[in-house]
């Protein structure tokens, strides 16, 4: 039973990365009108008579969100009923399906009516939301195998805030880049790290506002990560999962930097620009984990409070 469950969980998960991948090809290629200002029909046809390369990207991003749209629901219901008793299952089985329903909402009305830039600039991060539920939910099934055992962890204060902090921070980051490319300021800055080496100094106008904006919170987020990580491997070596967690995020964010600045220096390269988005979306992931590590946490610090009570109580 779990067994199918667990080869069921991780074919959804991928075909969650599609969605995400799928969503940043419509994106980048400018396809998101590919089908005009219907929904879910393709000009109004069920068929499409007139076939172009954006109806194409379009058509094929609505077939896979709704198929796998299909796959959370039944992950969601699956795992409610298998694993249910675990205390966050029933939690992750409903937001993962609800970001993707909202997500799907999001674009359907950004075809239909139209919406701003800062408002589709949301779609990305709602879709990544979604990713991490449905991730989280993978990784929960095989924990009831205890192929990640971390039920008995504790985590101190410091390292705490710096899980929460940097997963709420990273979600800034994620929407300050989806807005750099609904704004059309992809290439605003020409250079890198700095936006002009012909004209140096702040930015003149602003879509080299946004740009660097970007730029300037995902140096941050680097720089965070990095002090995370090096804590981690000061006093964590013991807890493998936050040691090995920090550093594979540290990996991650460092990859996000470098594809970032090679798809402003090939001029928006779309494969590079595409494992951008793929990079950010298993940061995320792995973010993700550590924050349930941390609810987890409060509530093994609970329960080894309430014990040593009990303890005393009875002395």
């Amino acid at each position: 039973m779990h067994r199918m469950l667990k080869w069921f969980a991780v074919l959804t998960t991928l075909g969650m990365l599609f969605v995400l991948i799928g969503g940043a090809l419509v994106t980048k290629t400018e396809s998101g009108e590919g089908c005009g200002d219907s929904w879910p029909l393709c000009h109004g046809e069920f068929v499409p008579s007139n076939i172009t390369p954006e109806l194409i990207i379009e058509l094929s991003h609505r077939l896979v969100s709704g198929s796998v749209g299909i796959m959370v629901l039944i992950l969601s219901i699956w795992t409610w009923k298998a694993i249910g008793h675990i205390r966050e299952t029933k939690f992750l089985a409903l937001i993962s399906f609800f970001f993707l329903v909202l997500q799907a909402l999001i674009g359907a009305a950004a075809v239909m009516w139209g919406q701003s830039d800062a408002v589709l600039a949301l779609h990305f991060g709602i879709s990544l939301i979604s990713f991490a539920s449905v991730l989280l939910l993978t990784l929960l099934i095989f924990e009831v195998d205890k192929k990640f055992n971390a039920e008995s962890l504790i985590i101190n204060a410091k390292m705490k805030f710096h899980i929460v902090g940097i997963i709420l921070y990273s979600y800034v980051v994620v929407y300050s880049g989806a807005y750099v490319r609904h704004k059309g300021a992809s290439l605003a800055c020409p250079d890198w790290p700095v936006c002009n080496y012909n004209q140096l100094g702040f930015p003149t106008q602003t879509h080299e506002w946004i740009q660097m904006g970007h730029r300037f919170a995902a140096g941050l987020i680097f720089v965070w990560i990095f002090i995370a990580m090096l804590r981690a491997i000061k006093f964590h070596k013991h807890q493998s999962v936050i040691y090995w967690g920090w550093i594979i995020a540290f990996t991650l964010v460092s990859l996000q930097v470098l594809s970032g600045a090679i798809v402003v220096l090939t001029r928006l390269n779309l494969f590079v620009a595409l494992a951008h988005a793929l990079i950010i979306a298993c940061l995320f992931g792995v973010l993700s984990y550590l924050l349930l590590l941390t609810s987890r946490s409060n509530k093994n610090e609970l329960s080894l409070k309430n014990s040593k009570t009990d303890k005393f109580n009875i002395s």
